[in-house]
């Protein structure tokens, strides 16, 4: 074979644990390599012909966000700070981005440069805000909440929108905007789908509030789909059913009359994020992984078709579909049903009482794919479609229960290029570990240029860990999909001291990305001396979880 680039060939090596992971499975090797071209969908975008526009950074331990020469960033919002005239404020521990512009209406979108730098100038920000900090919200460690800080743990939870727009090199929140509001753990949701007033949640219809929100994804018909992921610990200390909790949330932006909803079709488990698009035939699906440690890749398949000229009425196509689970050592995805579940459990007393009908499937979806046969995985995060050829990049972000110390990124491959099939191939994209650069990845996005950008989730605890220091904070990093530095990472920014970068966002005309700094300063044990002060802001010491606008591209 030619010469081999040594970072590529050690990243197709990947982690022992990767390389057993693909001999368990057992897939072949195809005599033929897969080409992505060849799952390429009629009407995707092609990329751009261009190099990375930056020069790679090294890592780095400043407690600041440091970015390549040329770039700049700006706080747009942190923690605490006003979003409206109504009085509500920025939530605690911002994740997912997604910026709408301010003119854009149903999901249309025209790919003309001047459209989308008129775009790129104001819009709606929609800003996930994940868990809160005892610490930096109550001044101190609760053991046990009283009603008011239940009710405050709650506010800081959900999603913000705010409304934002460029002035010159700067990014500013307009706090005049008859759009901000706030989405919290506190608003009144709806359910729709198989569980919606079921025996399996309790006979609710409606619930109160979103929290736990990580990822997300964007919607053909222009709304927004925001996750629940590790709700468990609020749902108990708010004396909440946790059945209400782990769903996929549909809000839109732009009109606060629209019932904000949980979408129980899709399933419920500790999701990161929700990546959407359409099959051959023109049915919806949607991409979602379940972030923990040895569960599953899902997706799901609507019954009915998408209809452009429908707008927002295509939400309904979200309530009934169904919901799969992946098979990598059969290269399968399994139906979650009611019927195949109950086949599988026959001579099983206690399986057969807990899944009784399709809304018990849904409520307890990850226990229906394990005894189904989905392969339990390491912790897939966030997973996204490519607009370019199709293809589906899953975020496995670690596993120490496997051996898979730096994780790795997976690459689905769907039967005929087809995302309503039934079979598919999958590859291992990127490798996690010192060859690469990187550990832990955790988002991801794409650009015009067909680069895949992905940040990581090293957990603060470990930063410092032998194995870990050589990473130093946590980053973000380009990965060009094709050409010659296929798979190969390059370090654009690093984060704060103990803080972890997520949701990345670009405008239209990519020359602005949103990124959210979550949990700067986690580690601090003492308000007087922490460990991190970012954002440094006049006058204060406080560490603030921020969204940030970064140009220069």
């Amino acid at each position: 074979m030619g010469k081999v680039n040594r970072r590529k060939f050690l990243t197709y090596l990947g982690t022992g644990a990767t390389a057993l992971a693909a001999s368990s499975t057992g897939l072949n090797v195809l005599t033929k390599p897969v080409q992505a071209g060849d799952f390429h969908k009629e009407g995707q975008r092609k990329p751009k012909i261009g190099r990375l526009k930056f020069s790679p950074i090294e890592p780095s331990s400043k407690d600041d966000l440091v970015l390549p020469r040329g770039y700049q960033y700006n706080v747009v919002a942190a923690y605490g700070d006003k979003i409206n005239q109504q009085g509500d404020t920025f939530g605690f521990n911002n994740d997912f981005t997604l910026y709408f512009p301010i003119n854009e209406r149903d999901g249309e979108r025209e790919d003309d440069d001047d459209d989308d730098r008129r775009k790129s100038e104001r819009g709606l920000l929609w800003v996930n805000h994940e868990y809160v900090s005892d610490l930096f919200v109550f001044g101190q460690e609760v053991d046990k909440y009283s009603k008011e800080q239940i009710q405050t743990l709650l506010y800081n939870q959900g999603g913000s929108i705010i409304e934002v727009y460029r002035d010159g090199r700067t990014w500013k929140m307009d706090t005049k905007s008859k759009y901000a509001r706030r989405i919290t753990g506190l608003t009144q949701i709806n359910l729709t789908g198989p569980a919606a007033g079921s025996k399996a949640v309790n006979g609710a219809t409606k619930v109160q509030g979103t929290f736990a929100n990580c990822s997300g994804g964007k919607t053909l018909w222009g709304t927004l789909l925001t996750c629940e992921e590790n709700y468990e610990d609020t749902a108990e200390d708010a004396g909440l059913d946790e059945t209400h909790y782990g769903w996929v949330v549909e809000v839109d932006p732009f009109d606060p009359n629209f019932k904000v909803r949980k979408h129980t079709a899709l399933g419920r488990f500790n999701h990161e994020n929700a990546s959407m698009g359409t099959t051959k035939d023109g049915r919806v699906v949607v991409y979602m992984g379940d972030d923990k440690k040895d569960a599953c890749v899902y997706k799901f398949v609507s019954k009915g078709k998408y209809n452009k000229q429908a707008g927002k009425k295509n939400a309904d196509l979200l309530n009934e579909g169904t919901l799969y689970a992946a098979d990598l050592s059969s290269g399968e995805w399994i139906a979650l049903t009611v019927e195949a579940v109950r086949e599988a459990a026959k001579g099983n007393q206690e399986m057969l009482e807990k899944f009784q009908t399709q809304a018990d499937v849904v409520v307890h979806a990850h226990d229906a794919a394990i005894l189904l046969g989905a392969t339990p995985t390491d912790r897939p995060e966030d997973v996204e479609i490519s607009p370019f050829d199709g293809t589906i990049f899953v975020a496995h972000t670690n596993n120490d229960k496997h051996g898979n110390i730096h994780g790795h990124i997976t690459r689905f491959f769907e039967k005929d290029g087809d995302h309503g099939a039934s079979e598919f191939q999958f590859s291992i994209f990127a490798a996690g570990g010192i060859q690469s650069g990187f550990s832990a990845p955790d988002n991801l996005t794409f650009d015009q240029y067909g680069t895949l950008w992905t940040v990581t989730d090293i957990s603060s605890s470990k930063l410092n860990d032998k194995v870990w220091k050589p990473f130093k904070n946590n980053g973000m990093f380009a990965i060009p999909t094709s050409g010659p530095q296929e798979g190969e990472a390059f370090q654009f920014a690093s984060a704060p001291i103990q803080a972890e970068l997520t949701g990345p966002s670009f405008t239209p005309d990519e020359k602005t990305l949103f990124l959210s700094v979550q949990h700067p300063g986690e580690e601090t044990e003492d308000l007087s001396n922490p460990t991190s002060t970012w954002p440094h802001r006049a006058g204060e010491r406080m560490p603030r979880p921020a969204v940030v606008a970064i140009i220069g591209f």
